[in-house]
């Protein structure tokens, strides 16, 4: 079973116990996979999708939010819930406030705000959204978290209650449909925590952890891999100079603390600066050694060492 239909499959025993959360819920995954259409002169509402467990908790609000009781019907991969009766359309429509007192319909793109003014009834619109049309990629391979929907007002809609929880959706064009997304697992994290997904959370947290741990034990060794690779072409470059220095016959003239530093780094030439300074006699701190094997550099540079003429 792949993470996004694991997910799928806790949000789905996630239970929506008060009615006007289970109507947010219901609204959610009708405007997301539903359509009102007329058949032979009469209203229906339909819900249709791949996923057979999709199809119990929508026939499940029917029935808790409405008392509409249908049976699914199944195409190959596709089932399908259509609500025919005539009072139980009208019912259904007037719960999801899609139709008023007149009868006039409204459109089903998107859910009623007076369904989301409660932070639960939110939870329960998004925990909808994803069911009717979500998928999340394996924490292991990638961080994406997206809702599918048919237009641009759905796709706003989800990105404002989204953003009320204070996560930072982004919405792109893909096949004719808008895309709500998320690809931070950190955000990620959060939406799994608001839909009610706390045992995918926690897989995900886990995930997160260890990529992180390996991130960070990688950054070290690269960190420490310069610094060393640093500290070797720079014992390199000052072996260099001292040898222009005893080449030129110039060391012997210089003052007894270059002399010694000079005789250290040709004795340890893979010592670092603080070796180096242990072994002075007194010992010297690295600040003292680093500005007595630059003074050695710079003695040779003014020399004529690093010349073309030099190095032929």
């Amino acid at each position: 079973m792949s993470f996004s239909s694991e997910v799928k499959k806790e949000l789905l025993a996630v239970e929506a116990k008060s009615r006007h959360c289970q109507l947010a819920e219901l609204s959610a995954m009708l405007s997301g996979s539903g359509e009102v259409s007329v058949q032979n002169g009469q209203m229906q509402v339909s819900f249709v999708t791949e996923n057979q467990q999709a199809v119990a908790r929508y026939t499940k609000l029917l029935q808790q939010a409405g008392g509409i009781t249908v049976e699914p019907t199944q195409a190959g991969s596709t089932y399908r819930v259509d609500v025919r009766e005539e009072g139980a359309v009208k019912k259904l429509l007037r719960l999801l406030k899609q139709m008023d007192s007149n009868g006039t319909l409204k459109t089903m793109v998107f859910t009623d705000g007076l369904l989301l003014q409660k932070s639960c009834c939110k939870r329960a619109f998004l925990r909808g959204a994803f069911l009717a049309a979500g998928s999340i990629s394996n924490p292991k391979k990638s961080y994406h978290f997206e809702i599918v929907c048919c237009g641009q007002a759905k796709a706003e809609q989800i990105q404002e209650q989204l953003g009320c929880f204070g996560l930072d959706a982004r919405i792109v064009t893909r096949k004719n449909h808008e895309v709500v997304y998320l690809k931070e697992g950190s955000q990620i994290v959060d939406a799994l925590n608001i839909m009610g997904a706390h045992m995918a959370l926690m897989d995900l947290e886990n995930v997160r952890i260890i990529k992180e741990m390996r991130n960070d034990i990688n950054r070290i060794v690269n960190c420490e891999t310069a610094n060393i690779n640093k500290t070797v072409h720079a014992a390199y470059r000052q072996q260099e100079a001292i040898r222009y220095l005893q080449k030129k016959g110039m060391l012997q003239s210089l003052p007894r603390q270059l002399q010694e530093i000079a005789g250290l780094r040709m004795e340890y030439p893979q010592a670092t600066i603080r070796e180096l300074g242990a072994y002075c006699d007194p010992p010297v701190g690295k600040s003292g050694v680093n500005h007595r094997l630059r003074r050695l550099e710079e003695t040779a540079q003014k020399a004529g060492y690093g010349k073309r003429d030099d190095q032929s």
